[in-house]
């Protein structure tokens, strides 16, 4: 792994080469993150246009899902075995040609084409680009602040593409489609000049796993497919049913390979580090109850309130001013408080907020329901986005970076397909079809209640991550301060060598994670050759 001894980032201020390589990534995820939004308030001009049927309006949405999330393993790992820079600029590249096409193409079809190919280029650019910034930046103080940046960009791209699709459509919905095309050249011009160059991949270590790579990416491509057809289908057709069962038994083929296998796709022994697993499954939890309330907003603001496109995008708009103007803080909030902390405290803002909108009725105002819910999701959205991406990377070696990335990007793109699968489902039970302004309550009371429920397991399992990270603090406290053991400490300051409690069986292992680490609570990690801390309590584990 990176160490603060050999990265530029910790030697000081960062130098402007530095910044620049930052900027450049962020403004690719900030394009994908803009992408996924934009379009959903451009669909019904675009429908409108093209001819397209409410059926084939959906798969302008699910296309780029479908590419996104069901190649995202795939992606990240190729960044691993391909040469991260390599994999970047050529997705890269690829999104910028398939915004030129999806902007000027006029058949339905090849749109939905273009934009399967742009979810296919994110599946790549996300996590290459955040394992150059984990391998880039020392993990610690410097690689916290990066990613502060790096995610809240995201999340701002998110939260922003409401507002710039409201004006763009306004003026002719290609606009949303051609407006990210600049962008995208001139990140890629400066990516090719600015991103580090890495040694080439050993290719000699085993080669690669293609079975793994046909299993992993088919079971999560059919999960896709099955999951955003499923409401036009039916749940109980035979035909979702069945392709549930395909589903299960290429996973079930999938984790054979992959526990089989010398060189896997998938090293299953990265989810006994607790801490990854929970950040996966909070970044499930995070994104899916996020679409799945964007989503009843975006229908009842403007189905029963009769708000238009551009009115309810700039309600949207304190969430993502919060999330951006947090972009420069969060990396210092992290560093004094740790992201066990602010996982469930960002949870619960979320949690808060969704509660609070079950209020919603047929003549609800703006600030009175609106606003407060806007402002706890930004709050929360600030704190829990970028504590899960950093989380998610935590103790992870470079050699694996893109694997870890690509797995949080999966869970949240697998999260948001599901979720929102589910909310339609529920909407359509509860009104029955009755699109009065009673039948529309019917139906997003209970998907509320459902995306609620879908925030509160995250915040559990985020609080269930914290208690744990509390307890190994008592525990690392009690054998530094015990009397008669050999893990002396020296003015607060754990020497490498003179813990035998973590020496004798290679660490002292609290969560699963993996044996000889050794970290400190609270404070900077400085690595001494021994692999112990220079600074802070003795900790194993994440």
């Amino acid at each position: 792994m990176t160490t603060a001894s050999d990265d530029p980032s910790t030697t000081g201020g960062w130098s402007p080469r530095l910044w620049g390589t930052l900027v450049v990534l962020c403004a690719a995820l900030f394009l994908d993150a803009l992408d996924v939004s934009m379009v959903g308030v451009a669909l019904p001009s675009i429908g409108t246009d093209l001819h397209l049927s409410t059926t084939a309006l959906q798969w302008v949405v699910s296309g780029y899902v479908l590419g996104y999330g069901g190649l995202l393993l795939l992606g990240g790992r190729a960044a691993d075995l391909l040469g991260r820079r390599r994999v970047f600029l050529a997705a890269l590249a690829v999104f910028a040609g398939a915004s030129l096409l999806g902007g000027l193409v006029d058949d339905g079809g090849l749109l939905i084409a273009t934009r399967f190919l742009k979810g296919v280029s994110a599946a790549f650019t996300a996590p290459a680009g955040l394992s150059i910034i984990t391998t880039t930046f020392a993990e610690g103080p410097a690689r916290n602040r990066a990613l502060s940046i790096y995610t809240t960009c995201g999340a701002s791209g998110f939260s922003l593409g409401l507002v710039l699709s409201g004006l763009l459509t306004s003026a002719g919905w290609r606009w949303t489609f051609l407006m990210p095309v600049p962008v995208a050249l001139l990140a890629l011009a400066f990516a090719v000049r600015l991103l580090p160059r890495q040694p080439a991949p050993e290719r000699g270590r085993g080669g690669y796993d293609l079975a793994g790579a046909v299993t992993g990416t088919g079971s999560l491509l059919l999960l896709v497919y099955t999951v955003t057809q499923a409401q036009s289908v039916g749940w109980a057709s035979a035909r979702t049913l069945g392709s549930l069962l395909v589903v299960a038994v290429l996973m079930a083929l999938f984790l054979v390979i992959e526990s089989r296998t010398a060189h896997p796709l998938v090293r299953l022994g990265i989810f006994r580090n607790g801490g990854v697993s929970r950040a996966d499954i909070t970044a499930f939890a995070l994104f899916g109850s996020y679409a799945g309330f964007q989503f009843i907003a975006t229908l009842y603001l403007q189905r029963l309130l009769g708000w238009s496109a551009l009115e309810m995008a700039l309600g949207f708009l304190p969430t993502g001013a919060l999330v951006a103007l947090s972009a420069t803080r969060m990396g210092a909030v992290v560093d004094r408080f740790g992201t066990a902390r602010l996982l469930p405290l960002g949870l619960l803002f979320l949690t808060a907020g969704y509660t609070l909108f079950l209020r919603l009725g047929e003549h609800s105002g703006y600030v009175a329901l609106v606003l407060p819910s806007m402002v706890l999701l930004g709050l929360g959205f600030a704190l829990a986005f970028p504590s899960a991406n950093i989380a998610a990377t935590s103790g992870v070696s470079d050699d694996e970076q893109g694997l870890a990335s690509g797995l949080v990007n999966t869970a949240m793109q697998i999260g948001s397909a599901i979720v929102l699968a589910a909310v339609t489902a529920v909407i359509t039970a509860g009104s029955g079809g009755d699109q009065s302004p009673r039948g529309q309550l019917d139906g997003y009371r209970p998907a509320l209640v459902l995306v609620t429920g879908v925030a509160l397991a995250g915040l559990l399992v985020a609080a269930y991550g914290w208690v744990l990270e509390r307890r190994r603090a008592s525990k690392a406290h009690n054998i530094a301060t015990t009397p008669g053991t050999t893990a002396a400490t020296t003015a607060g300051v754990a020497t490498a060598g003179t813990t035998t409690a973590a020496t004798t069986a290679g660490a002292i292992d609290l969560d699963g994670s993996p044996a000889g680490t050794v970290r400190a609570v609270g404070l900077p990690q400085s690595t001494t050759a021994a692999g112990a801390t220079t600074e802070g309590r003795v900790l194993t584990g994440r």
